[in-house]
């Protein structure tokens, strides 16, 4: 029983409020018993002991693209788990240490199904939706490789990761 008038998926520019796009979620579902959700933010390290080295990070995407593989995950996220509803949030564009830049929220009776289901999101996230990044070091912009730990952590879902 989603909200249809709520995108399950938004890739954007613009802060998103957590409280609200909670409140969206379960959209007065009585079925909801637990609500699980993931705020991702922009750190000021990369790499280990590198404290205050990320002044800024820089996200770019496919428009309409980006949304369809997100969307295809929240699919498989709804057929994988027993869960009502999920909800992803994405921005895009410079962001600043602190800063949120990713959201994924689930719904469902109990808090098991809600955990596994976001946790899949987020690592199907990390893995397989088309963003790519770049940091802004005091040394210069570089961008950002693909992690092995992503990867593995894929992998334990049962699926492969296109970057091995």
């Amino acid at each position: 029983m989603e909200n249809p008038a709520v995108p399950r998926v938004c890739v954007q520019t613009q802060p998103f409020d957590v409280a609200a796009e909670l409140a969206a979620l379960q959209a007065g579902d009585p079925r909801v018993g637990a609500m699980c959700s993931f705020v991702g933010t922009v750190r000021d390290r990369n790499a280990p002991g590198a404290a205050g080295s990320v002044q800024a990070m820089e996200l770019e995407h496919y428009p309409g693209m980006t949304e369809k593989s997100i969307e295809a995950m929240v699919e498989e996220a709804l057929r994988r788990f027993d869960i009502f509803g999920a909800r992803v949030v994405h921005r895009v564009g410079v962001l600043q240490p602190t800063e949120g830049v990713v959201l994924v929220a689930v719904s469902s009776a109990h808090r098991g199904q809600s955990f596994q289901a976001c946790e899949f999101l987020m690592d199907y996230l990390k893995t397989q939706a088309p963003f790519w990044k770049k940091e802004t070091t005091p040394e210069g912009a570089h961008w950002v490789d693909a992690r092995v730990s992503d990867d593995e952590a894929l992998a334990r879902w049962g699926i492969a990761a296109r970057n091995a």
